[in-house]
């Protein structure tokens, strides 16, 4: 037996990142390894951060010094040994770019493609692939041209065209944007006195002085401006002013507007940010490229009467069809690469997507799973492959075809590992291992490894929970009134008519892609008392926590200021109250050029972020320090009464509790939390808003079979407390539980978009003609 046959193994030894307790482990390579372990017990601590961290570090580290100057220096993980590592390569659920310029097509190179393709084969021709892209404007240029040669060539050009595809009226975006004045500024007040109703416009700071500085009257409502003022005050162009001796520059309110609002996606704008967007701001479909993006040059060029800002709009599986009518020798290479791409789209469950869908209204399911096509079709073999949950955002029907893929890749000889929480994955895998017991500090331990039957018996949470089967309920409740939707025709919807019950839990259901999301974002979003909790990531540095994000620092500082006397701001880490030796960040990093950066704990103030003094002010008997150290359950206790009571703090920890956070400690950096963590801490922070109803989009995400029932309760204590709960789901515990079903479909993209059935679980269940959801809730029910 040669020597090389013996790494079939690849051994973790001592890991201890985030909360992993010295763990070590033996994962077999080509095989398909499931992690599992209630949300927050060290899966992607494991899977992540120490196995797939460690494989990219080494490979980075094979590249010169110059070309490592460009890339994530990434730190070696806190490990002892690893060994058996193979190439790894991540499809997590991070959400793709939420750039407003990207789309399906500008994200999978199937554009690229198709820019190849018209610029070589469509009539008329028009220039080069650069002609058909909407992120590139036509530059015309004139004058002298020279060119730097040992021979000099001097030439006079004269409307030198480069031509692009962008479309010059709405800039390559599609829609143009129009204010509505107003939410940008209240005419009956001054400036001074808050006119600008802008989010960050104070006039306490800067702002008041540059406005002052470019000579408004600040004490003049803006109403009895003069229509110079008021052109100025709104589009003045950026100009240089000094103000205070100090150099500024002042531009218009829209101007800046335009630029560091508009310009970002709309999902990842902070919440105060994208309210005021969606009040002040109106789109409307660009009335020259009619929405294409494109310039008119653009879109003559046809090939088989289709132009390509149509073949762009098709869906994915018709697309391919059309491809396949395309018969030129001259670009064979170029149409079979393209038709395997489009294949794989359809292969994968995303057929019904088209190429111009904007890549940031994709749901992580579907980014994930776009992120997939790439892999599908690779030669590569010996790889590993690490998915962090890969069924979020399908329908067990959709779960088959997923598992198939999994499946399909280990085949091919690589290594699979998943971190997973529904049972459908977790029993086609090879090995599991499932980590735990609890969550946080709680968990971090290898509680079993070995198949799946063994961890059946096993006796750990998992184990236990893995049989969980939700059962209908006998008696549901009734609604109070409805919400009605009339011809709703957002994406794929057609028409459609459906009223959706109030004061009840309201799943809606349907494969991924049946316009499930299009129903709630297109007719339900946006109506007075509505809330809408998305699936959007969470944006936060290591120097936000769960008390920065929630909002609970608020009261805790202000609590610690009153009772000794002193201003609020000492109690923040990121503002006076800091550490000076490490700006409050509690770490010092040492930068290392192409090497990894170390950090090190900051020995001023050991890690606690705070300045000595400030440690000193105690409130209810701890300082702050001591405060953000304790989880969420022991700071319910220690702020609901006695000297530390403060009802709103209290009201902030019993909403984290209420989701499963219980033991997530207060001043836990958030970029250390998982996925479902985040999702939670997200839910949380949005129940607060006061609305009448509440539509959720996957709140089972990241949770475990353990972890659902307690989701489950608080669905229930909502619609108890008068709330109407509309809930995007796929779990068939959550669908069980519901009062009411509206199942989409019957298949996705044009095959979908119709209600299938509306009614009770039970009713669904029992329903003759059974549709895909029906089938497989009886199935799940009965077993």
């Amino acid at each position: 037996m040669n020597k090389a046959d013996n790494h079939d193994l690849i051994r973790v030894h001592g890991a201890r990142v985030n909360n992993l307790k010295d763990v070590t482990v033996e994962i077999p390579k080509r095989r398909l390894t499931a992690f599992t372990g209630v949300s927050g017990s060290g899966k992607s601590s494991l899977v992540f951060d120490t196995i797939a961290a460690e494989s990219q570090r080494l490979i980075n580290e094979t590249y010169s010094a110059f070309v490592q100057g460009f890339m994530p220096t990434l730190a070696r993980p806190e490990v002892d040994h690893l060994e058996g590592l193979t190439t790894a390569i991540i499809v997590d659920q991070e959400r793709m770019g939420a750039n407003p310029r990207s789309t399906v097509g500008t994200a999978t190179d199937a554009n690229a493609m198709l820019r190849i393709l018209f610029s070589r084969i469509g009539t008329p021709h028009i220039g080069s692939p650069q002609a058909f892209s909407f992120n590139v404007p036509t530059r015309i240029a004139s004058g002298m041209m020279k060119t730097e040669t040992t021979k000099g060539k001097t030439q006079v050009v004269k409307q030198q065209v480069y031509q692009g595809g962008m479309c010059p009226r709405c800039e390559g975006m599609g829609a143009l944007n129009d204010f509505d004045l107003t939410a940008i500024f209240d005419e009956t007040r001054s400036l001074a006195d808050g006119a600008l109703l802008v989010p960050g416009y104070s006039m306490d700071g800067w702002y008041g002085r540059i406005f002052s500085g470019a000579g408004f009257d600040m004490d003049k409502p803006v109403g009895k401006f003069s229509a110079r003022d008021l052109k100025k005050l709104l589009y003045g162009e950026p100009e240089k002013i000094k103000v205070e001796g100090v150099n500024l520059t002042y531009e218009g309110v829209l101007v800046k507007v335009q630029k560091s609002m508009l310009a970002k996606d709309v999902e990842a704008m902070q919440p105060h940010v994208r309210r005021f967007v969606e009040r002040a701001v109106t789109f409307t479909t660009c009335p020259e490229c009619e929405g294409t993006r494109l310039s008119a040059e653009a879109r003559s060029v046809t090939i088989n009467g289709k132009n390509i800002a149509e073949v762009c709009t098709m869906q994915i599986s018709d697309l391919a069809a059309w491809l396949r009518t395309v018969k030129e020798p001259g670009v064979a290479p170029l149409l079979s690469g393209l038709q395997d791409l489009l294949d794989a789209f359809a292969e994968i469950g995303l057929g019904y997507l088209s190429l111009d869908r904007p890549a940031g209204t994709l749901s992580g399911g579907e980014s994930q799973r776009t992120k997939m096509i790439r892999h599908l079709g690779s030669s590569l073999t010996d790889v590993t492959y690490v998915f962090d949950e890969p069924t979020i955002g399908l329908h067990p029907h959709d779960i088959e075809r997923m598992n198939g893929l999994l499946l399909q890749l280990r085949d091919k000889g690589n290594t699979v590992l998943v971190v997973e929480h529904k049972p459908e994955t977790i029993a086609i895998a090879d090995h599991v291992v499932d980590l735990g017991p609890g969550a946080g500090a709680g968990g971090g331990q290898i509680c079993f490894e070995g198949t799946v039957s063994g961890l059946r018996s096993s006796g750990t949470v998992t184990g236990k929970h893995l049989g969980d089967r939700a059962v209908l309920k006998d008696e549901v409740r009734t609604a109070s009134g409805q919400l009605e939707v009339r011809k709703a025709g957002t994406h794929n919807l057609q028409d459609v008519d459906v009223d959706i019950p109030l004061g009840v839990l309201c799943v809606l259901t349907g494969v991924a892609g049946s316009g499930k999301s299009s129903l709630v974002q297109g007719s339900v979003a946006g109506r007075d008392g509505v809330v809408v909790i998305d699936q959007g990531a969470i944006k936060g540095s290591r120097r936000s926590n769960p008390a920065t994000y929630t909002g609970l620092l608020e009261p805790i500082r202000k609590a610690f200021a009153k009772a000794n006397g002193v201003k609020p701001a000492l109690f923040s880490a990121n503002s006076e109250g800091g550490c000076p030796a490490c700006n409050g960040a509690g770490v010092i990093f040492t930068e290392l050029g192409v090497m990894a950066t170390v950090e090190s704990t900051c020995e001023e103030c050991e890690g606690r972020r705070f300045q000595a003094a400030v440690l000193e002010y105690t409130f209810g008997g701890r300082n702050i320090a001591e405060v953000l150290e304790m989880p969420v359950t022991e700071a319910l206790t220690f702020f609901a009464e006695g000297e530390a009571a403060t009802p709103t703090a209290h009201k902030i920890l019993e909403r984290l509790a209420d989701v499963g956070l219980g033991y997530l400690n207060l001043g836990q950096a958030l970029t250390t939390l998982s996925g479902g963590e985040r999702q939670r801490l997200k839910l949380a922070t949005q129940m607060a808003e006061q609305g009448d109803v509440y539509v959720l989009d996957e709140p089972t995400t990241g949770l475990h079979l353990a972890d659902v029932e307690q989701l489950l309760g608080l669905l229930d204590r909502l619609v108890d407390s008068g709330k109407s709960v509309v809930v995007i789901e796929h779990h068939q515990a959550v669908m069980a539980h519901a009062d009411w079903i509206i199942d989409l479909g019957p298949g996705a993209g044009h095959d979908g978009g119709k209600v299938v059935f509306e009614g009770t679980p039970r009713a669904l269940v029992t329903a003759k003609k059974k549709t895909l959801t029906g089938k497989h809730l009886a199935e799940y029910v009965a077993s």
